[in-house]
């Protein structure tokens, strides 16, 4: 008697990576597009006579140690890309983690006290259209320190999107929200968690993520004019003052990407934390 062998079953094709690769593909064939011109046109530019400033061709050429090792370590401020971007984050860390904490409370406080807000608007106001380089004799005068300096320098700059918008966020409050609360008679603690935070919560994600962007722009700032510290603002100066041009541009272009995932980041999470109604 002979038996019917079974035909194995195909393997399906499930990939969910490569499904969402090809779901996005057409969203990244324009900037692809776009990139690859600008890089074009800027290495023509380099080849003109009289150009000054290294083609895209040149600045790989010149900074490929520090591209394919960004982990060395040498000691002192002698390190790869890789640490002096990690030692400029956990600055924005620390500071960007206290900005937010100090400016949503203090967002609060001004958003549900008319008097207090009428008091200290102007002061804020004054204080938020000063450019964080103006600060940094400011900070190393009052801190003695470039650590401290710098940590300040970011703070200073983080807190005012987030301290508005917060406070904008707990006066646009519907007053219908409000009636409620007192027909239900809800404590104070009732009303700012079930009330006033959701309520106020679109208006703080768009804060803190304005903050984000002005922090790392902060810190990039703070570190190229305080001399003997890791980070990637120092190296940039050290870099340009070593007229290695070259590394100048390799270090912006990791700043913006670092900056364009930190948007992203914030982003994401924005959207994970909102309801759907409030996005």
């Amino acid at each position: 008697m002979t038996l019917a062998q079974k035909r194995p079953a195909s393997p399906r094709f499930n990939n969910s990576f490569i499904a969402s690769l090809q779901k996005q593909f057409p969203d990244l064939i324009p900037p692809t597009i776009a990139i690859a011109i600008f890089l074009v046109l800027w290495q023509l530019f380099a080849w003109t006579p009289g150009a000054t400033l290294p083609g895209p061709i040149q600045v790989i050429q010149d900074t490929w140690v520090l591209i394919f090792w960004p982990f060395y370590d040498r000691g002192g401020i002698d390190k790869g890309l890789f640490w002096q971007i990690l030692a400029s984050l956990q600055r924005v860390a620390i500071s960007y983690t206290l900005a937010a904490i100090v400016g949503i409370g203090l967002g609060i406080l001004i958003g549900v006290n008319k008097t207090m807000s009428k008091a200290l608007d102007p002061i804020f106001q004054l204080l938020r259209t000063v450019p964080p380089l103006a600060w940094v004799p400011i900070s190393l005068a009052a801190l003695r320190q470039n650590e401290p300096a710098a940590l300040f320098v970011i703070f200073i700059t983080a807190i005012w999107p987030i301290l508005i918008n917060t406070a904008v966020g707990v006066t646009q409050i519907p007053q219908d929200y409000n009636n409620v609360a007192k027909v239900l008679q809800l404590s104070r603690k009732e009303y700012f968690t079930n009330i006033l935070i959701p309520a106020a919560l679109p208006y703080i994600f768009t804060g803190l993520r304005i903050a984000i962007g002005l922090a790392w722009l902060a810190i990039i700032a703070a570190e190229i004019v305080m001399s003997g510290i890791v980070g990637i603002g120092f190296f940039i100066w050290d870099a340009y003052q070593n007229n290695n041009v070259s590394e100048v541009i390799l270090a912006l272009v990791y700043i913006g990407i670092v900056g364009l995932l930190l948007d992203k980041a914030m982003g994401w999470l924005q959207n994970k934390i909102l309801p759907a109604e409030q996005k």
